[in-house]
């Protein structure tokens, strides 16, 4: 029986490997079609080149869009080696190297929620470079597929206290690449200080102390290269929440860009605060409870989908963490809701909301509202359907026993 089975392995992978690839080809050639400009990835290279330069960084305006710098100097740093192919060929490399991480982001995705079939990454994969936010991550160039692969690497491997001496790397690279993963040691460390009431902390402690210490010496490493950017960025840059663009832009789908719409204004101020204040604790508190009770993938899913709705810009191609929580609704039974979640991130909705020069966005009607906030909605009712789907806490000597296990 196991030999008729590796067998019937073996003839599946072949046939779910070539449709992989013939759906990025497909992809590859649409891209084409559609003349991508690939403007993000044009932004990074002139960062690369203002730092071998030796030029203000945060001066810089590439393209002919005229696009700041808004990542950390860590990331520029990262980027001086996009100086060095030509521009034809970093968008090959780039288109290329977004459709292999998306396999690994994939595989990753499906070992958060416990499904082992490799054929079914290539399945997954197929469909997956299809829907929105993958496609926008490789229309701009972008770097999300990357941030979310080092959190999934560091995160998937399995419950706390498994996660061996680099636990924690991944979670710290991407926060210093980009700041909105930074919530993924803060939930850890928010596990830890919960934990520590029944004896068992020191596994999410240690993780979230390995996150600050990557954190800490990739930002260290770029102080001491780029001092002066450094500085300026976070004494300044960082904490200007329209660095970025326009907050009520469509493509904005965080909280802050639904409440600007909602309320025709480019500042929601207060009322934003508020709401981002009471969804932080709130969907950190989901994420805590589903990690106390071994629910990693819920906590993990939920811990994403807070982290974009409290950033003040999530654009689009960020919420490419559609993937997992899709998978997770899927396996777990949650048939309607993962189906309804796909249709949701694969109809390209914000796109056929007005958008672009006099800043309509600001003039919305009642349903071109409520089409421009669906991804948002889609991240709050997930939230919602993650904590009605825990399972019930674990007797604490049981809890205890599986830490001595560990």
């Amino acid at each position: 029986m196991t030999v008729i089975a590796f067998s019937g392995d073996r003839r599946r992978l072949p046939v779910a490997v070539g449709a992989c690839l013939l759906s990025f080809a497909a992809f590859w050639l649409a891209q084409r079609a559609a003349h991508v400009t690939m403007v993000d990835l044009l932004v990074y290279r002139a960062e690369g080149a203002a730092v071998r330069a030796g030029g203000d960084l945060y001066a810089l305006r590439a393209t002919t869009a005229h696009l700041p710098p808004t990542y950390p100097p860590f990331a520029a740093l990262l980027f001086t080696a996009l100086t060095v192919p030509g521009t034809t060929v970093l968008r090959t490399l780039a288109t290329a190297g977004n459709l292999a991480l998306l396999v690994v982001f994939v595989r990753l995705s499906l070992k958060l929620v416990g499904h082992a079939r490799v054929e079914s990454v290539w399945w997954v994969a197929a469909v997956a470079v299809w829907c929105e936010p993958v496609w926008t991550t490789v229309r701009y160039g972008q770097v999300n597929l990357l941030l979310a692969a080092l959190v999934l690497g560091d995160l998937a491997r399995g419950p706390a206290g498994r996660c061996g001496r680099w636990a924690g790397a991944g979670l710290g690279l991407a926060a210093a690449i980009k700041l909105t993963p930074a919530l993924f040691p803060a939930f850890l460390l928010a596990t830890g200080v919960a934990a520590r009431v029944g004896g068992r902390g020191g596994p999410w402690l240690r993780h979230a102390r390995g996150a600050a210490t990557a954190f800490a010496g990739a930002t260290l490493l770029a102080a001491a290269a780029l001092p002066y950017d450094s500085w300026r960025y976070w004494t300044d840059i960082a904490f200007r929440p329209d660095r970025a663009g326009y907050p009520e832009a469509t493509a904005n789908q965080a909280l802050r860009g639904v409440l600007a719409r909602l309320s025709h204004t480019p500042d929601p101020g207060a009322l934003w605060l508020a709401v981002v204040a009471v969804v932080a604790v709130l969907g950190l508190a989901v994420a805590v409870a589903a990690e106390l009770r071994d629910a990693r993938a819920w906590a993990v899913c939920a811990c994403a989908v807070t982290a974009l709705l409290i950033s003040p810009v999530s654009w689009t191609h960020h919420w490419v963490w559609c993937v997992p929580v899709v998978l997770l609704l899927w396996t777990r039974g949650r048939r309607a809701a993962a189906v309804g979640t796909a249709l949701v991130f694969c109809s390209y909705v914000p796109w056929w909301v007005p958008h672009g020069t006099g800043r309509p966005e600001l003039r919305l009607t009642g349903p071109q509202l409520a089409l421009s906030a669906l991804y948002a909605g889609a991240g709050a009712l997930f939230l919602v359907l993650a904590r009605a789907s825990l399972p019930a806490s674990r007797p604490r000597s049981l809890a205890r026993q599986a830490v001595t296990k560990e």
